[in-house]
């Protein structure tokens, strides 16, 4: 039989099929993906095929059918295995938090790098507007304006006040979207305020620290009552990139996309070289500075990893 995978704790697989039933699996013993790199041989949101085992009500996944897409992160920055976080999504949508915890324009870039490389549609939803300072909501202003032109719709919400879940819930619509950001910036807690029925286990962020805790411990699907579903993932503390080439580094940059071939030579890596496009774009103020640095940051974490 053909389900989806709703839920992976490691061992255990949530399989949905005829839209309403579940069935708990294994995997076959072995089970393997061609690679052998991967973490996780199978995630949230693909398509099995299972056998059921008869006496415990049970199945065994026997065949994984071709993925449409996926998101892959690294779990450190020295592993060399990649994990896996979810497939055949329609959309990935980073929660973003200026205020306990803080989310760095740094993690938004690798975040949105990464699906980038993956041609995957992504929006930034930045939560708890509620509890946000005067030079918080100036900077929230300075990071839309930053990011709306490059492609990425932005959404200023906040689940305790309720500001903005009907645009919100109407995103969501009919999409399989990735829910993804640090642990504390409220995922759980949004997922509650647009579907009550849900009841997602939340915690409030460490005052100590002003961190978030984990409650999500096992990537899960879920389907809204409004249609629609979302993966809820664990709350990441970072965000490991997988091995590229220095000069394809920009193409995951829209900004830089957009001049691609305009640079004096076809290899630049936008660093030092003359002739360079992208850094008069830098220097014009045309392409955001904070971006900039991200790139070099990347760059020069892969020159280390090298």
């Amino acid at each position: 039989m053909e389900g989806i995978v709703k839920k992976s704790t490691g061992s255990w697989y949530t399989v949905l099929y005829d839209d309403d039933k579940l069935i708990h699996c294994k995997l076959r013993g072995k089970f393997r993906m061609d690679d052998g790199k991967s973490t996780n041989p199978v995630v949230v949101g693909d398509r099995v095929i299972f056998d059921t085992r008869p006496g415990d009500g049970t199945g065994i996944i026997i065949e994984l059918l071709d993925r449409r897409n996926y998101v892959i992160r690294k779990a450190t920055r020295l592993s060399r295995q990649k994990h896996i976080i979810a497939a055949n999504i329609d959309q990935a949508l980073l929660i973003v938090t200026l205020a306990q915890p803080r989310t760095s324009a740094g993690f938004i870039d690798r975040y949105l790098v990464t699906i980038e490389a993956y041609s995957i549609p992504a929006c930034i939803i930045f939560n708890k507007h509620d509890i946000c300072t005067p030079e918080q909501k100036k900077t929230l202003k300075e990071m839309i304006s930053a990011y709306e032109p490059l492609g990425y719709k932005c959404y200023v919400v906040s689940a305790v006040e309720g500001t903005n879940l009907d645009k919100f819930q109407k995103l969501l619509r009919n999409k399989t979207s990735l829910l993804s950001g640090l642990s504390g910036t409220g995922k759980s807690t949004l997922i509650n305020a647009i579907d009550p029925s849900l009841n997602l286990k939340v915690r409030p962020v460490s005052r100590a620290h002003k961190k978030g805790k984990h409650t999500t411990t096992f990537a899960e699907m879920f389907q809204l009552k409004s249609s629609g579903r979302i993966i809820d993932t664990p709350g990441i503390k970072e965000f490991g990139l997988l091995d590229f080439e220095a000069w394809e580094l920009s193409h995951y940059f829209p900004e830089m996309r957009a001049l691609l071939n305009k640079c004096k030579f076809d290899n630049c890596i936008h660093v030092h070289e003359p002739g360079c496009m992208v850094r008069e774009e830098v220097e014009a103020g045309k392409i955001s500075y904070s971006r900039y640095l991200s790139y070099l940051s990347m760059l020069e974490e892969d020159d280390n990893r090298r």
